[in-house]
């Protein structure tokens, strides 16, 4: 990407990169360092002529493939208790906002590419390195666990 298309690029998709590492990763602080590392990763690849959309995929396969990298390293290292990223609300959305932060790594990240970014499954399956066809069954799962957990069945 030239440095002309960049900054623009970058108001499109920095916002929403960083909502995304920071609702999957649950701390901003992570959020922070992992967009600031996504971008520079993203902008010292050899990387052939793309288009928009492709750039954006690029980037959030990045991101995810670093998030990924930092579960690995906190599975070998555990870490105290995440701090919560609650903002002001209406209960319902804090409710939800508690459940989802309750879901596994994974889970959340799928969610949120799914229903928050509008991702569709084959984009989510690049991102993720799972196959296209597990996406769908992964998120059915996913959105039931969400859904029980708001019943207050926690599972």
């Amino acid at each position: 990407m030239d440095e002309d298309r960049f900054p623009a690029f970058y108001e499109a998709t920095a916002r929403p990169l960083w909502a995304y590492l920071v609702r999957v990763s649950r701390d901003r602080d992570v959020a922070d360092d992992l967009l600031q590392e996504s971008y520079c990763r993203f902008l010292t690849a050899k990387l052939p002529a793309m288009n928009e959309a492709e750039c954006k995929s690029y980037l959030y396969r990045i991101a995810t493939n670093l998030l990924r990298d930092r579960w690995r390293r906190q599975e070998r290292e555990p870490e105290a208790a995440k701090p919560d990223i609650g903002e002001s609300g209406f209960e319902t959305r804090a409710e939800l906002r508690q459940a989802f932060q309750e879901l596994k790594p994974r889970e959340r990240q799928l969610l949120w590419l799914a229903y928050v970014e509008k991702f569709s499954h084959n984009e989510i399956a690049g991102f993720t390195g799972l196959r296209s066809g597990s996406i769908r069954l992964l998120l059915f799962r996913a959105r039931r666990k969400l859904a029980d957990m708001l019943r207050g069945k926690r599972i």
